[in-house]
């Protein structure tokens, strides 16, 4: 009974999760989902790319139920260095429509399989795993980038929340800015180097 719960339970996390990573490339344009905007190049189209290899590998791969569509190979440091970001060859509803067949894949896995089956990560010290292990890996992972996405977006028009209409009930400029004050003066007082 609990793992059929918990198997649910940790599924039906995933699926909010990843519909709120591309809820964060709405109504931006191609250079703003595409743009570095951290030292590392980390950038929207990006993680989204990362998201459909990493969980196609992990609910394909690991189970013996690989993904339809042509993949790297996990141990190609080649293809690792371009899975972060998208070439000017790559489009948004490509990478985007990869992710939800993705989906479709690793929900039909999670379906077909209780929660104790065995999986293989042979990238993985300890590579013998159950779906549980994957589960938890994959939601973790997920809302990882789900958080960078959230600066990410943020950084660009000040939009925040999980879905769009969170974006309506959002407060003005005005308000962050006097937040933001508060805060900042708060870090100053608690360091005594700047007194």
């Amino acid at each position: 009974m609990i793992d059929d719960f918990a198997k649910t339970y940790l599924h039906d996390d995933l699926r909010h999760v990843r519909e709120v990573v591309v809820w964060k490339l709405d109504g931006l344009g191609e250079y703003d989902i595409r743009r570095p905007l951290t030292a590392t190049g980390t950038n929207l189209l990006g993680l989204v790319k990362h998201l459909s290899v990493c969980e196609a590998r992990y609910f394909g791969e690991v189970f013996g139920r690989p993904f339809p569509e042509p993949l790297a190979r996990w141990d190609d440091a080649e293809a690792g260095e371009t899975e972060m970001w998208a070439s000017e060859h790559e489009t948004r509803e490509e990478i985007v429509d990869r992710y939800h067949r993705v989906w479709e894949h690793s929900d039909a896995t999670i379906l077909a399989l209780a929660i104790d089956s065995p999986g293989y990560v042979p990238w993985w010290p300890r590579p013998q795993v159950m779906l549980f292990n994957i589960l938890v890996h994959v939601l973790t992972e997920t809302n990882r980038h789900a958080g960078h996405a959230d600066i990410l977006r943020e950084q660009l028009d000040g939009s925040t929340g999980f879905a769009a209409r969170d974006a309506d009930g959002q407060r003005d400029a005005a308000f962050w800015a006097a937040r933001r004050a508060e805060i900042e003066r708060a870090a100053r007082a608690g360091d005594p180097t700047l007194a």
